[in-house]
């Protein structure tokens, strides 16, 4: 069992999500930018794509965010990881300790699973039998028929 306090749910130590800078967007550059826009569009536009490629937005700023999100994400996966194969949940079936024991167990799940395959065919063969079975009589029923006979009742 883990040891609560060492349990960190929000990433590895020293990987703590810091705040992006400071935006450029005060309620004066905003004003200034929409006046712009009222007096000549042109001026409007080339404030906000000033704004937006000056590089003082925060949203900029993704190169340190993202590698520490990417860290965070990680850390938690690899804790997943060895969490499920502790449990029995990993890429292979838990092992009893008993290496004997395990080739059996493998063993005799290969064969079953061979023999699952095989039931399932011999059930696909069985039903094709019947069908076959059911289309003969069928067909032999409507051959005995004389080619005259009219399946319509007849009209008076």
């Amino acid at each position: 069992m883990a040891n609560a306090a060492d349990y960190d749910r929000w990433g590895p130590p020293g990987a703590r999500y810091q705040p992006a800078p400071r935006s450029s967007w005060s309620p004066g550059w905003i004003l200034l930018t929409v006046a712009g826009f009222i007096v000549w569009w042109p001026i409007g536009l080339a404030l906000l794509f000033y704004t937006l490629w000056s590089r003082n937005m925060g949203c900029w700023d993704r190169g340190d965010r993202f590698s520490n999100k990417m860290e965070r994400m990680q850390y938690k996966m690899e804790r997943m990881r060895a969490r499920m194969d502790r449990h029995g949940f990993g890429f292979g079936p838990p092992s009893s300790g008993n290496r004997a024991f395990d080739e059996y167990r493998m063993e005799t799940l290969r064969r079953l699973e061979e023999e699952q395959v095989e039931f399932k065919d011999f059930l696909e063969r069985l039903r094709h039998a019947k069908d076959k079975e059911e289309f003969d009589a069928f067909m032999a029923q409507h051959r005995t028929k004389p080619a005259g006979q009219n399946d319509a009742p007849p009209q008076s």
